[in-house]
C-alpha cells in the first residue's frame, strides 16, 4: 500500500492534491501528516527523513527494489496514472486538455497564490483586488468554463473527477476563504467540488487542527482582515 505524507490540512494545498484524488478514485494509501514547524525551511530536516526534496506530499511506493519516493504533486499523480487509469480522462483530447490545464495550475496563477494562501477555517475580507489577482481570476474562469462546456460536465473533463479536478480543489477552498468573485458558473463548480465527501472530510479535518503557524496564519492576512474562524480553538 502507498504511504503518502503531507503537512497541515488548513495550510497544505500542494498535499490536498494527491490526497483528495486518492480519495475520490478509491487508491488505498496510509496518510502521515507531519505539521509544519515554523517559517521557511524549518520543517526541512524532519521532511527529508522521507522527502529527498524536503517538502510535501511525497509518496513513498513499496517495490520488488525497495522503497520509492515520489515527490511532487505532479509527478505524484503521473506515477498513481501509470497503475490507475482513472486517474486522467480516458478521451485522448480531454486526457491532453486536462494535462495542460493542471500544468498550468503547476506552475501559474503565482498571484493567487500569494495573496490567497490556502486557509481552510479562517474567512477573510480582502483590502482590495489586484490587477493581478483579477487576472488569475479571469483566467480561471475562462480554463473552467472551456473545460466544462467542451466536455459536458459536471467535472473539469468530462463525467469523472480526474487529476486536472484534484489540481484546482485547493483553489475552491480559496474561493470560499476569501469570498473570490468568480463567474455563476465557476460557483456552482466551486461548490460542486466542496460538496464532495472527500472535500468535506479534509474540511472537517482542517478545522479540528490544533496547530497554528505563524508564517501561514500571517501570510493569509497579509491582504486583508478576518471576518470568521471556524476552527477548533
Amino acid at each position: 500500500m502507498f504511504d503518502l505524507y503531507i503537512a497541515n490540512k488548513n495550510y497544505s494545498s500542494w498535499s490536498l492534491r494527491p490526497w483528495v484524488l486518492m480519495k475520490v478514485l478509491e487508491i488505498p494509501f496510509n496518510e502521515h501528516l507531519m505539521p509544519f514547524e515554523g517559517g521557511t525551511g524549518a520543517s526541512h530536516a524532519t521532511f527529508t527523513r522521507f522527502s529527498p526534496s524536503g517538502l510535501v506530499p511525497c509518496l513513498v511506493d513499496v517495490t520488488d527494489k525497495g522503497e520509492l519516493a515520489v515527490w511532487d504533486s505532479l509527478a505524484i499523480v503521473e506515477y498513481l496514472a501509470e497503475q490507475y487509469t482513472s486517474v486522467w480522462p480516458s478521451d485522448k483530447t480531454a486526457r491532453a486538455w486536462a494535462r495542460s490545464a493542471t500544468a498550468e495550475m503547476h506552475s501559474g496563477f503565482g498571484t493567487l497564490r500569494d495573496e490567497c494562501s490556502m486557509n481552510c477555517g479562517m474567512r477573510v475580507e480582502l483590502n482590495s483586488l489586484s490587477a493581478n489577482l483579477n487576472a488569475d481570476l479571469a483566467r480561471l474562469d475562462t480554463l473552467w468554463q472551456q473545460g466544462l462546456e467542451r466536455f459536458g460536465g459536471p467535472f473539469l473533463a468530462g463525467e469523472h473527477f480526474s487529476a486536472v479536478d484534484a489540481f484546482y480543489a485547493p483553489v475552491a477552498f480559496r474561493v470560499q476563504t476569501f469570498n473570490l468573485p468568480v463567474s455563476e458558473k465557476s460557483q456552482v463548480y466551486v461548490e460542486r467540488l466542496l460538496a464532495l465527501p472527500a472535500m468535506q472530510a479534509w474540511y472537517q479535518a482542517a478545522l479540528e487542527e490544533p496547530w497554528r503557524e505563524p508564517m501561514h496564519e500571517a501570510d493569509t492576512l497579509k491582504n486583508g482582515a478576518v471576518t470568521s474562524d471556524h476552527r477548533k480553538a
